[in-house]
């Protein structure tokens, strides 16, 4: 019988499992006959700009969403920009500021990551009744809405 007290443990187990794999998984299946550039970091940069909340996204943001260094964050992003992943513009709050959005190119890349993260979860629970794969869904749902904004 699991408890609560198992929760813990569990999802830290399932993060660490999946912060190694997922990445990897979608730029080795989606790569082949995509440019070189599809790569795990820039694929890290992708998901950072795109989960990020606010009207002006910066390297701060994606600094916070990665949980790395500011500095580290702006590397990853240049080289990001330099693969035609994210276009830096200047913001209109505060010229000193870069303005981060995504390309075309990169919503393909999301898109690619996001599909395999759909089939990565059905694969895994696939074979629950619907009504506890919705519950599931829902529950992992609001705890990334609750933890990340």
């Amino acid at each position: 019988m699991h408890t609560s007290s198992h929760g813990g443990p569990a999802l830290f187990r399932l993060v660490r499992h999946w912060a190694r794999q997922w990445a990897p998984d979608v730029v080795e299946r989606f790569a082949a006959g995509a440019p070189a550039s599809w790569t795990v970091p820039n694929l890290f940069v992708i998901q950072a700009i795109d989960g990020a909340t606010g009207e002006e996204v910066t390297v701060a943001d994606v600094a916070r969403q990665l949980g790395i260094d500011r500095s580290v964050a702006s590397r990853m992003v240049t080289e990001a920009a330099r693969a035609g992943f994210v276009v830096r513009s200047t913001s209109t709050r505060d010229a000193r500021r870069a303005v981060l959005t995504l390309t075309d190119t990169a919503k393909e890349f999301l898109d690619a990551s996001q599909a395999h993260q759909r089939q990565a979860f059905e694969a895994l629970v696939g074979h629950w009744p619907e009504e506890d794969r919705e519950r599931f869904a829902g529950y992992l749902s609001r705890l990334a809405d609750e933890v990340l904004g």
